[in-house]
């Protein structure tokens, strides 16, 4: 069974690259470069997992994760974050605190983020 990953980012050249290696790994990718189309693909259709930048126009990624984490039909979806965002001061009680599954940096390397996503 092809696994559905959403992609939110708002750096068009990030998601071209997530989107041809997930592809190429077999998963089915939707994608959404803002915060509240992000919310509104995530409530009409099924993902196996998001895969969530921080920074974005709209809701941020901390909202997002926040509003899937709270309904009980969207709470199951792993949310993983790729982010850019250097690990600052409460970096790490705020991803606890909206419940994300995990985070990757910026840039990553491919086959970590993989790995990370098969966790999922």
């Amino acid at each position: 069974m092809v696994k559905k990953i959403l992609v939110v980012d708002d750096e068009p050249d990030i998601l071209k690259v997530i989107i041809f290696r997930l592809q190429k790994d077999g998963f089915e990718v939707k994608t959404a470069s803002e915060g509240h189309q992000a919310m509104e693909i995530v409530r009409a259709e099924k993902f196996d997992l998001v895969l969530l930048d921080i920074t974005l126009p709209g809701l941020n990624g901390y909202e997002i994760c926040s509003q899937i984490k709270a309904d009980e039909n969207l709470k199951p979806i792993p949310v993983l974050f790729i982010t850019a965002s250097t690990p600052s001061e409460g970096f790490q009680e705020r991803v606890e605190q909206v419940n994300a599954n995990g985070y990757v940096f910026k840039p990553f390397d491919y086959d970590a983020l993989l790995e990370k996503i098969k966790e999922f």
